[in-house]
C-alpha cells in the first residue's frame, strides 16, 4: 500500500493539472464542458475512491497470487510477450467485470457513481467507487493465472492500465480513424456515458475496442444522435459518498417491502433497473423518460459558495497528499484516523454544496475535533516535522470551515444559477 500511495503522489497533481488545462482550453475556445459545482464533485469522488483503496478497505474474496499458485499450467519467460499477455488478460477481465457492473443490480451499485456525472469531461474520469468492498476481479484473471503470469507483472501493469483509461473521458477529441478499430477512443466512450436508447450499456472496453466488437457490445457514435450523460435515476447530489449507495439502499428497500420472497431473493442478481412489480407500482421512482428534455442537476450556488467549494476541495487535496506523502510514518492507526478526517471533509463541503441544513452540524463536528486533536498532539499527523506551523495551518483551515458552513448555512442569500 505504501507503494500505491507514493503513485498516487505523482499520479494526482498530473491528472489536476490535465482536468485544468481542459477547463482553461474549453474557456478559451468558448466550448466549456465543466461546471463548477460538478467538477467539484467529480475530484471530491476521486479523493474518496484513492483514499479508501489506499487504505486497503475491503473483503477480498480470492487473491491472484493465490490462484497462480494452484492454476498456473505454464510458465511465460520474462519477455515482452509475457507483459503483452498480461496486459490483454487485465483489459479481458477489465471488460468482463465492466460488463457485469452494467447488466446484474447488485453489481451496478460499484459503477453508478461512475457515471453519476450529468456533464461528460476529464473529471468524470476520476468519479470511482468506494462501495466496491467485496474484491472478486482476481476471479476474472483467471486466464492470466493459468498462463502463469507473475503477480509482480500484475501488479505493475494494473495501476497503468487504470490511469489509461483517463484521456478518453472528454467530448474535445473527435473519431480518430483507423484507431477507432483498436483502442476505445473519446467517441467510443462518449457512446459508453450517454443514456440515448441507441447507445446505453455499449461499448464496455477499457483499452481495447476489439472485445465489443467480439462480444456485440460495440455502437459507433452516430451523428445525429448527440449523446446524453447521466443515470436514468438522477443522482440529485453533488455528495459522491451518497452517490456511491443510493442504489443499494433501493434494493435494501426493494428487497425489505416487496411481499414476494422470491423476488426478495433474485432482486439483487436481476438485471439493472429491475424491480418488483408490486414494489414498482406503490412505490415509484424518478426516471428520465426524454433523454433529450430533462433538467440536469444544478441547484442555485452563489458565486462565494462556489469559491468555497473549491478552496475545500483544494484543502482536502493538500491533506490528502501529506497523508501520501507521510504515510510510513503515519501508521496504520493513524491513517484510519486520517482518512476519516477526510471523508467527513468530503462529506461536509458536498452536503453543503447541495444547500443541504444538516450540513453544519458536520462541518462543525468534524472540525471541532480536528481542533480537539491538534490541542492534545500538539500536532497533526507529523506534520511540523515538514512545515514547523502546520498544524497551526490546519487548524486555521477547520476555523474556516466552521465559519463557512455558518455563513453557507445561515446568511448566503446572494443566490445565482450555477
Amino acid at each position: 500500500m505504501e507503494t500505491y500511495a507514493t503513485a498516487l503522489l505523482y499520479a494526482i497533481p498530473f491528472f489536476v493539472g490535465l482536468v485544468l488545462i481542459e477547463v482553461l482550453y474549453g474557456y478559451f475556445v468558448k466550448n466549456q464542458k465543466h461546471n463548477v459545482m460538478d467538477t467539484v464533485s467529480s475530484l471530491s469522488s476521486g479523493i474518496t475512491n484513492i483514499v479508501k483503496d489506499s487504505l486497503g478497505l475491503g473483503v477480498v474474496l480470492i487473491t491472484y497470487p493465490y490462484l497462480l499458485e494452484q492454476l498456473a499450467i505454464i510458465e511465460v519467460k520474462s519477455t515482452w510477450l509475457l507483459w503483452v499477455f498480461g496486459f490483454l488478460a487485465l483489459d479481458f477481465a477489465g471488460y468482463w467485470n465492466h460488463r457485469l457492473s452494467h447488466r446484474i443490480n447488485f453489481f451496478w451499485n460499484q459503477h453508478v457513481i461512475h457515471h453519476s456525472s450529468e456533464e461528460f469531461n476529464l473529471a468524470c474520469a476520476l468519479r470511482q467507487s468506494i462501495s466496491n468492498l467485496l474484491v472478486y476481479f482476481p476471479f476474472l484473471m483467471i486466464p492470466a493465472a493459468l498462463l502463469g503470469v507473475p503477480h509482480k507483472v500484475v501488479a505493475i501493469l494494473a495501476p497503468l492500465h487504470l490511469f489509461a483509461q483517463f484521456w478518453y473521458h472528454t467530448q474535445h477529441i473527435g473519431k480518430m480513424g483507423w484507431l477507432e478499430y483498436i483502442i476505445i477512443t473519446p467517441s467510443q466512450h462518449r457512446v459508453h456515458h450517454a443514456i440515448n436508447p441507441e447507445y446505453i450499456d455499449k461499448n464496455l472496453g477499457q483499452i481495447f475496442s476489439f472485445w465489443d466488437r467480439m462480444f456485440g457490445t460495440f455502437q459507433e457514435e452516430l451523428d445525429d444522435v448527440p449523446p446524453q450523460y447521466g443515470v436514468l435515476k438522477p443522482a440529485s447530489t453533488w455528495n459522491p459518498i451518497l452517490i456511491n449507495f443510493q442504489h443499494i439502499w433501493r434494493l435494501i428497500k426493494d428487497a425489505w417491502r416487496t411481499n414476494s420472497f422470491w423476488d426478495k431473493l433474485r432482486i439483487w442478481f436481476m438485471p439493472t433497473g429491475w424491480r418488483p412489480a408490486d414494489v414498482k407500482e406503490k412505490y415509484p421512482v424518478e426516471i428520465i423518460e426524454n433523454v433529450y428534455n430533462f433538467k440536469k442537476y444544478r441547484p442555485a450556488a452563489s458565486h462565494a459558495l462556489k469559491g468555497y467549494a473549491i478552496f475545500q476541495l483544494l484543502s482536502i487535496t493538500l491533506l490528502m497528499l501529506f497523508m501520501f506523502y507521510n504515510y510510513a510514518d503515519i501508521g496504520t492507526d493513524g491513517l484510519l484516523w486520517f482518512g476519516a478526517f477526510v471523508f467527513a471533509g468530503v462529506y461536509g463541503y458536498t452536503t453543503l454544496m447541495d444547500k443541504e441544513g444538516y450540513a453544519i452540524w458536520i462541518e462543525v463536528v468534524r472540525s471541532l475535533a480536528g481542533l480537539i486533536l491538534i490541542y492534545l498532539t500538539g500536532d497533526w499527523f507529523g506534520l511540523n516535522n515538514l512545515l514547523f506551523f502546520g498544524s497551526y495551518l490546519v487548524a486555521t483551515y477547520f476555523v474556516v470551515s466552521i465559519l463557512g458552513a455558518i455563513y453557507f448555512t445561515c446568511f448566503d442569500d446572494s443566490i445565482t444559477k450555477g
